[in-house]
Protein backbone atom coordinates (compact mmCIF):
# COMPACT_ATOMS: atom_id res chain seq x y z
CA UNK A 1 0.00 0.00 0.00
CA UNK A 2 1.64 3.30 -0.66
CA UNK A 3 1.20 7.00 0.79
CA UNK A 4 -1.71 9.04 -0.16
CA UNK A 5 -1.06 11.61 -1.90
CA UNK A 6 -0.87 15.26 0.67
CA UNK A 7 0.83 13.14 3.48
CA UNK A 8 3.90 13.69 5.01
CA UNK A 9 6.00 10.18 4.31
CA UNK A 10 5.94 8.49 7.89
CA UNK A 11 9.62 6.83 9.26
CA UNK A 12 10.24 3.34 8.73
CA UNK A 13 7.96 0.45 9.86
CA UNK A 14 5.24 3.10 10.94
CA UNK A 15 1.79 1.76 10.47
CA UNK A 16 -1.56 3.34 9.47
CA UNK A 17 -5.02 2.70 10.50
CA UNK A 18 -7.78 2.97 7.98
CA UNK A 19 -10.91 4.67 9.20
CA UNK A 20 -12.95 3.60 5.90
CA UNK A 21 -12.80 0.43 4.38
CA UNK A 22 -11.38 1.08 0.88
CA UNK A 23 -12.70 -0.49 -2.49
CA UNK A 24 -10.90 -3.48 -3.20
CA UNK A 25 -10.23 -4.99 0.33
CA UNK A 26 -11.43 -8.25 1.56
CA UNK A 27 -13.24 -6.49 4.14
CA UNK A 28 -14.77 -4.39 2.43
CA UNK A 29 -17.24 -7.10 1.57
CA UNK A 30 -18.03 -7.80 5.60
CA UNK A 31 -18.08 -3.99 6.04
CA UNK A 32 -20.94 -3.40 3.72
CA UNK A 33 -22.82 -5.83 4.74
CA UNK A 34 -22.53 -4.99 8.19
CA UNK A 35 -23.19 -1.39 7.52
CA UNK A 36 -26.48 -2.17 5.37
CA UNK A 37 -27.87 -4.82 7.85
CA UNK A 38 -27.54 -2.33 10.19
CA UNK A 39 -29.40 0.54 8.26
CA UNK A 40 -31.98 -2.31 6.94
CA UNK A 41 -32.20 -3.42 11.11
CA UNK A 42 -33.49 0.87 11.94
CA UNK A 43 -36.66 0.09 9.04
CA UNK A 44 -37.28 -2.87 10.82
CA UNK A 45 -36.23 -5.67 8.71
CA UNK A 46 -34.12 -8.96 9.75
CA UNK A 47 -32.25 -11.13 7.90
CA UNK A 48 -33.04 -14.73 7.40
CA UNK A 49 -31.73 -18.21 9.15
CA UNK A 50 -31.49 -19.73 6.01
CA UNK A 51 -29.92 -16.81 3.93
CA UNK A 52 -28.13 -13.98 5.25
CA UNK A 53 -29.09 -12.49 1.69
CA UNK A 54 -32.45 -12.56 2.32
CA UNK A 55 -34.50 -9.91 5.02
CA UNK A 56 -37.91 -9.52 5.97
CA UNK A 57 -40.09 -6.96 7.54
CA UNK A 58 -43.76 -7.47 9.40
CA UNK A 59 -45.78 -4.55 9.24
CA UNK A 60 -49.12 -5.14 10.68
CA UNK A 61 -51.10 -8.02 8.71
CA UNK A 62 -48.23 -7.20 5.63
CA UNK A 63 -44.47 -9.02 4.76
CA UNK A 64 -41.74 -7.06 3.19
CA UNK A 65 -39.30 -9.45 1.55
CA UNK A 66 -35.93 -7.86 0.56
CA UNK A 67 -33.16 -9.85 -1.31
CA UNK A 68 -29.85 -8.58 -1.38
CA UNK A 69 -26.67 -9.61 -3.80
CA UNK A 70 -23.85 -7.09 -3.36
CA UNK A 71 -25.58 -4.10 -4.60
CA UNK A 72 -28.41 -5.22 -6.32
CA UNK A 73 -31.99 -5.15 -4.28
CA UNK A 74 -35.34 -7.23 -5.05
CA UNK A 75 -38.07 -6.27 -2.46
CA UNK A 76 -41.55 -7.61 -3.05
CA UNK A 77 -44.19 -7.79 -0.68
CA UNK A 78 -47.88 -8.60 0.38
CA UNK A 79 -48.68 -4.79 0.42
CA UNK A 80 -47.38 -2.10 -2.90
CA UNK A 81 -48.21 0.41 -1.29
CA UNK A 82 -45.70 -0.88 1.68
CA UNK A 83 -42.87 -1.56 -1.02
CA UNK A 84 -43.52 1.89 -2.54
CA UNK A 85 -43.27 3.33 0.85
CA UNK A 86 -40.05 1.75 2.06
CA UNK A 87 -38.25 2.12 -1.45
CA UNK A 88 -38.33 5.43 -0.85
CA UNK A 89 -37.31 4.63 2.77
CA UNK A 90 -34.24 2.80 1.25
CA UNK A 91 -33.15 5.87 -1.36
CA UNK A 92 -33.17 8.12 1.36
CA UNK A 93 -30.31 5.84 2.85
CA UNK A 94 -28.50 4.73 -0.01
CA UNK A 95 -29.38 6.52 -3.56
CA UNK A 96 -31.34 3.81 -5.82
CA UNK A 97 -31.63 3.54 -9.08
CA UNK A 98 -35.37 1.91 -9.61
CA UNK A 99 -35.73 -0.40 -12.75
CA UNK A 100 -39.08 -0.92 -11.72
CA UNK A 101 -41.10 -4.50 -12.19
CA UNK A 102 -37.90 -7.49 -12.13
CA UNK A 103 -37.22 -8.89 -15.46
CA UNK A 104 -33.92 -9.53 -14.70
CA UNK A 105 -31.82 -10.76 -11.75
CA UNK A 106 -28.17 -12.28 -11.31
CA UNK A 107 -28.60 -13.58 -15.51
CA UNK A 108 -31.87 -14.72 -15.03
CA UNK A 109 -35.34 -13.88 -16.65
CA UNK A 110 -37.89 -13.30 -14.37
CA UNK A 111 -41.07 -13.34 -16.40
CA UNK A 112 -44.91 -12.88 -15.03
CA UNK A 113 -48.07 -14.46 -17.05
CA UNK A 114 -50.33 -12.24 -15.08
CA UNK A 115 -53.15 -14.12 -17.11
CA UNK A 116 -52.18 -17.63 -15.81
CA UNK A 117 -51.04 -16.62 -12.56
CA UNK A 118 -47.39 -17.57 -13.19
CA UNK A 119 -43.76 -16.41 -12.27
CA UNK A 120 -41.24 -18.38 -14.38
CA UNK A 121 -37.41 -18.50 -14.38
CA UNK A 122 -35.47 -19.33 -17.27
CA UNK A 123 -31.44 -19.06 -17.75
CA UNK A 124 -31.70 -19.40 -21.62
CA UNK A 125 -29.89 -16.28 -22.74
CA UNK A 126 -27.03 -17.85 -20.01
CA UNK A 127 -27.24 -20.93 -21.59
CA UNK A 128 -26.55 -19.23 -25.02
CA UNK A 129 -23.91 -17.31 -23.32
CA UNK A 130 -21.84 -20.05 -22.16
CA UNK A 131 -22.62 -22.30 -25.06
CA UNK A 132 -21.19 -19.30 -27.22
CA UNK A 133 -17.71 -19.26 -24.76
CA UNK A 134 -17.04 -22.48 -25.19
CA UNK A 135 -17.90 -22.31 -28.98
CA UNK A 136 -20.78 -24.79 -28.55
CA UNK A 137 -23.27 -22.51 -29.90
CA UNK A 138 -24.22 -24.93 -32.66
CA UNK A 139 -24.37 -28.41 -30.71
CA UNK A 140 -25.73 -30.28 -31.71
CA UNK A 141 -28.97 -31.01 -29.13
CA UNK A 142 -29.04 -34.64 -26.75
CA UNK A 143 -32.00 -36.00 -25.67
CA UNK A 144 -30.36 -37.36 -22.50
CA UNK A 145 -27.93 -35.54 -20.05
CA UNK A 146 -25.01 -38.13 -19.31
CA UNK A 147 -24.38 -41.43 -21.77
CA UNK A 148 -26.63 -44.24 -20.22
CA UNK A 149 -24.76 -46.88 -18.42
CA UNK A 150 -21.77 -44.87 -18.56
CA UNK A 151 -19.82 -44.71 -15.18
CA UNK A 152 -16.61 -41.96 -14.96
CA UNK A 153 -13.74 -42.66 -12.12
CA UNK A 154 -10.46 -41.89 -11.41
CA UNK A 155 -9.24 -44.26 -14.28
CA UNK A 156 -10.29 -42.25 -16.96
CA UNK A 157 -7.90 -39.43 -15.62
CA UNK A 158 -4.07 -39.63 -17.52
CA UNK A 159 -1.21 -40.69 -16.11
CA UNK A 160 1.28 -39.54 -18.02
CA UNK A 161 2.79 -36.18 -17.74
CA UNK A 162 1.88 -35.75 -21.27
CA UNK A 163 -0.85 -35.89 -21.20
CA UNK A 164 -1.57 -34.46 -17.63
CA UNK A 165 0.24 -31.26 -19.24
CA UNK A 166 -2.23 -31.65 -22.32
CA UNK A 167 -5.73 -32.07 -20.02
CA UNK A 168 -4.57 -29.15 -18.06
CA UNK A 169 -5.05 -26.52 -21.16
CA UNK A 170 -8.99 -28.10 -21.12
CA UNK A 171 -11.22 -25.24 -19.48
CA UNK A 172 -12.82 -27.82 -17.66
CA UNK A 173 -12.67 -25.84 -14.32
CA UNK A 174 -14.33 -22.91 -16.17
CA UNK A 175 -16.94 -25.43 -18.17
CA UNK A 176 -18.38 -26.32 -14.73
CA UNK A 177 -18.37 -23.49 -13.29
CA UNK A 178 -20.44 -22.62 -15.39
CA UNK A 179 -22.67 -25.38 -15.18
CA UNK A 180 -22.83 -25.17 -11.33
CA UNK A 181 -24.37 -21.67 -11.75
CA UNK A 182 -27.22 -23.15 -14.05
CA UNK A 183 -26.95 -26.20 -11.87
CA UNK A 184 -28.15 -24.02 -8.51
CA UNK A 185 -30.16 -21.24 -10.07
CA UNK A 186 -33.02 -22.66 -12.69
CA UNK A 187 -31.72 -26.39 -13.79
CA UNK A 188 -32.03 -29.04 -10.86
CA UNK A 189 -32.01 -31.86 -13.46
CA UNK A 190 -28.81 -30.84 -14.04
CA UNK A 191 -26.91 -30.96 -10.48
CA UNK A 192 -26.34 -34.86 -10.17
CA UNK A 193 -23.99 -34.55 -13.82
CA UNK A 194 -22.58 -31.41 -12.28
CA UNK A 195 -21.78 -32.79 -8.96
CA UNK A 196 -20.50 -35.96 -10.61
CA UNK A 197 -18.22 -34.35 -12.69
CA UNK A 198 -16.89 -32.09 -10.21
CA UNK A 199 -14.83 -34.67 -8.71
CA UNK A 200 -12.04 -34.94 -11.44
CA UNK A 201 -11.04 -30.82 -11.39
CA UNK A 202 -7.65 -31.50 -10.51
CA UNK A 203 -6.46 -34.67 -12.72
CA UNK A 204 -9.55 -34.44 -15.91
CA UNK A 205 -9.41 -37.15 -18.56
CA UNK A 206 -10.87 -37.12 -22.42
CA UNK A 207 -13.77 -39.06 -20.97
CA UNK A 208 -14.50 -36.36 -18.29
CA UNK A 209 -14.30 -33.53 -20.91
CA UNK A 210 -16.51 -35.31 -23.57
CA UNK A 211 -18.75 -35.73 -20.26
CA UNK A 212 -18.92 -32.04 -19.65
CA UNK A 213 -19.27 -31.33 -23.70
CA UNK A 214 -22.47 -34.22 -23.48
CA UNK A 215 -23.94 -32.07 -21.30
CA UNK A 216 -23.92 -28.68 -22.82
CA UNK A 217 -25.38 -30.65 -26.11
CA UNK A 218 -28.42 -31.75 -23.58
CA UNK A 219 -28.69 -28.17 -22.38
CA UNK A 220 -28.78 -27.16 -26.37
CA UNK A 221 -31.63 -29.04 -26.70
CA UNK A 222 -33.07 -27.50 -23.60
CA UNK A 223 -32.41 -23.91 -23.30
CA UNK A 224 -35.35 -22.82 -22.89
CA UNK A 225 -37.04 -24.55 -19.88
CA UNK A 226 -38.10 -22.69 -16.91
CA UNK A 227 -39.36 -23.16 -13.00
CA UNK A 228 -42.53 -22.50 -13.26
CA UNK A 229 -44.92 -21.18 -10.05
CA UNK A 230 -48.09 -20.97 -9.54
CA UNK A 231 -49.44 -23.56 -11.77
CA UNK A 232 -50.53 -25.52 -8.89
CA UNK A 233 -51.86 -24.61 -5.40
CA UNK A 234 -50.46 -26.35 -2.68
CA UNK A 235 -48.03 -25.77 0.45
CA UNK A 236 -44.53 -27.68 0.77
CA UNK A 237 -43.77 -30.61 -0.40
CA UNK A 238 -40.33 -32.62 -0.03
CA UNK A 239 -38.87 -35.73 -1.79
CA UNK A 240 -35.87 -37.51 -0.95
CA UNK A 241 -33.82 -40.59 -1.67
CA UNK A 242 -30.67 -42.16 -1.86
CA UNK A 243 -28.73 -44.67 -4.26
CA UNK A 244 -27.10 -47.44 -3.45
CA UNK A 245 -23.27 -46.72 -3.62
CA UNK A 246 -22.92 -46.74 -7.72
CA UNK A 247 -19.96 -44.22 -7.79
CA UNK A 248 -16.46 -45.45 -7.79
CA UNK A 249 -16.14 -43.50 -4.61
CA UNK A 250 -18.73 -46.22 -2.63
CA UNK A 251 -20.20 -43.45 -0.87
CA UNK A 252 -24.27 -42.68 -1.37
CA UNK A 253 -25.45 -40.16 -3.73
CA UNK A 254 -28.36 -38.61 -2.01
CA UNK A 255 -30.71 -35.91 -3.21
CA UNK A 256 -34.06 -33.93 -2.11
CA UNK A 257 -36.13 -31.53 -3.57
CA UNK A 258 -38.57 -29.51 -2.25
CA UNK A 259 -41.58 -28.08 -3.94
CA UNK A 260 -44.51 -25.15 -3.69
CA UNK A 261 -46.73 -24.17 -5.96
CA UNK A 262 -45.80 -26.01 -9.00
CA UNK A 263 -42.41 -24.84 -8.93
CA UNK A 264 -38.76 -26.74 -7.23
CA UNK A 265 -37.78 -24.33 -4.68
CA UNK A 266 -34.77 -26.23 -3.29
CA UNK A 267 -32.72 -29.05 -4.57
CA UNK A 268 -29.21 -30.68 -4.24
CA UNK A 269 -27.78 -34.03 -5.08
CA UNK A 270 -24.31 -34.57 -3.45
CA UNK A 271 -22.18 -37.68 -1.81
Amino acid sequence: MEQALGYAEGRAGFIKRLKKALYRLKQVGRRWYDTFMQELADLGFYPSAADPGVFFARIGNHILILLVHVDDCTLTGSSNKLITEYKMKLDNKFPLIDLGPIHWLLRIEVTHDRDAHTILLCQSSFIDTILACFSLADAKPYGTLMVPSMSYSKNDSPSSPTDIVRMRKVPYREAIGSLMYVAIATRPDISFAVSCLSQFLENLGEAHWQAVKHVFHYLAGTWDQALTYGTEQHELQGYTDADGASQEHRHAISGYVFIIDGGVVSWSSQK
